[in-house]
């Protein structure tokens, strides 16, 4: 039995039938329609490197099905900027060196986003605890933190 998902990714509507129940989100995002922004670590929910954000909230993409998402509005990292004209978050990862071998940040992207969204991040402490079911083992996050810092500043600042 398959089912079919009508998803909104990025701000463009996907239709796309033959949906087996059992599709993995990451699976579905990265082999259906070949969104590999999304990494897959662990597969059990833990590193956060799957991470997305669905309806504006961050989920794990390895532990949600295809089919839980029918209906809903998804953001991947290919979705909040471009190479060309990134957004003030992937700015500020490139500005204070947010990143080593690269394979954690799109989760600490999406993380940082849905932090920034839906926290007012005021310390640093706030955001260490934000990021804390991400795991990147090449920074040290001292920069990842620093970058999340900025463009929350930064958000504060054009709030005014």
């Amino acid at each position: 039995m398959t089912m079919n998902v009508s998803v909104t990714i990025n701000g463009i509507r996907h239709d796309v039938s033959g949906v087996e129940p059992r599709l993995l989100l990451s699976d579905f995002l990265r082999d259906t329609l070949g969104l590999t922004g999304t990494h897959v670590g662990c597969e059990h929910g833990v590193c956060g490197a799957c991470t997305v954000l669905m309806d504006g909230h961050s989920v794990r993409s390895c532990l949600t099905l295809a089919v839980q998402v029918n209906g809903s509005e998804i953001t991947t990292v290919e979705g909040l900027g471009t190479p060309e004209a990134l957004n003030a978050l992937q700015t500020q990862f490139r500005e204070h060196h947010g990143l080593q071998c690269g394979f954690c940040t799109p989760g600490m992207l999406m993380t940082g986003e849905d932090l920034l969204r839906n926290h007012p991040l005021a310390t640093d402490e706030e955001i260490r605890e934000g990021l804390s079911g991400n795991l990147c083992r090449c920074t040290g996050y001292q920069n990842i933190v620093a970058a999340i810092r900025s463009a929350a500043a930064i958000r504060r600042e054009k709030a005014r």
